[in-house]
């Protein structure tokens, strides 16, 4: 088997005595009777390379052909294959990347409008089952107090405060808290709020959550507080404001579908009309 590359800096970059026309059709590499010409690297991309950049992105192409060549040409004499159904199946899947393509362009050129808040309810409505928590998920405040600050019961004394302002938690944080979390309005997957303290270790979490509203744990160094608002557990439904990204997601995705199946239908009236297809009984 013969393998051939030819590409250098000079060759590459310096066509000062030669045509175009005679560079496209130069031979950079063979495998075998396989040619690749250099016409065949112009889709490489090397604005804002310097010239050695340009030549190493030329040359892992290159290296990748080869190796390419070099499979296809091993499993061929390794294997019986059935070059119709290999030439079917290049050419389904030819027509299925320009279609993909062409259709991923129409869609981006035909604006989508954005979700609003009661597509989400409505769909939310229609599909609880489908959004069973795997997970238990929480609204709480969270603090992490130095062990021995003289302000654990002050602390304490504003979390169990139904009514309390936000405003004195948040100052209480912002003057003597380590570390805290006051997105109460925000649900929260519970294990990611307690990693790395020690009620991350507990085996019980369901019942911790069930007996306690307030939680207090100690280690070494620190006291963390955790004001339970309000939890939900695994396989119950989530809150809607918890999936409502996830729903969006899937409300945008399902106008795109709609948007693809409106140019199939156009295509196909078009061309109906025009008589540019006959159906054979």
């Amino acid at each position: 088997m013969i393998i051939s590359l030819s590409l250098s800096a000079c060759d590459f970059f310096k066509f000062k005595t030669v045509t175009e026309e005679d560079l496209d059709d130069q031979i950079v590499a063979t495998v075998g009777n396989q040619k690749l010409k250099r016409s065949e690297l112009k889709f490489l991309t090397f604005q804002g390379n310097d010239v050695q950049d340009s030549m190493n992105i030329s040359r892992k192409y290159i290296q990748n052909w080869v190796q390419k060549q070099l499979m296809i040409k091993e499993a061929g004499k390794s294997m019986a294959f059935d070059e119709a159904e290999l030439n079917r199946k290049l050419l389904d899947y030819r027509y299925a990347l320009m279609v993909y393509e062409y259709e991923k362009s129409y869609v981006e050129s035909h604006s989508i409008d954005e979700i609003n808040t009661e597509d989400i309810l409505a769909y939310y409505e229609s599909h609880k089952e489908n959004f069973n928590l795997k997970e238990i998920i929480v609204r709480a405040n969270y603090f992490k107090l130095e062990k021995n600050s003289n302000q654990k019961r002050n602390l304490e004394r504003l979390l169990n405060r139904n009514a309390e302002d936000p405003s004195d938690l948040k100052q209480f944080a912002l003057d003597h808290a380590d570390n805290y979390y006051l997105e109460d309005s925000t649900w929260v997957i519970f294990d990611e709020i307690i990693v790395g303290t020690p009620i991350s270790d507990n085996n019980n979490k369901v019942q911790l959550l069930r007996n306690n509203k307030l939680i207090k744990a100690e280690d070494d160094t620190f006291t963390y507080y955790f004001k339970i608002l309000e939890y939900k557990l695994q396989d119950q439904v989530p809150p809607v404001e918890f999936v409502k990204d996830e729903i969006s997601a899937i409300l945008r995705n399902k106008k795109r579908l709609e948007l693809v199946e409106k140019l199939q239908k156009e295509i196909y009236t078009r061309a109906e009309e025009n008589n540019e297809f006959k159906i054979y009984e």
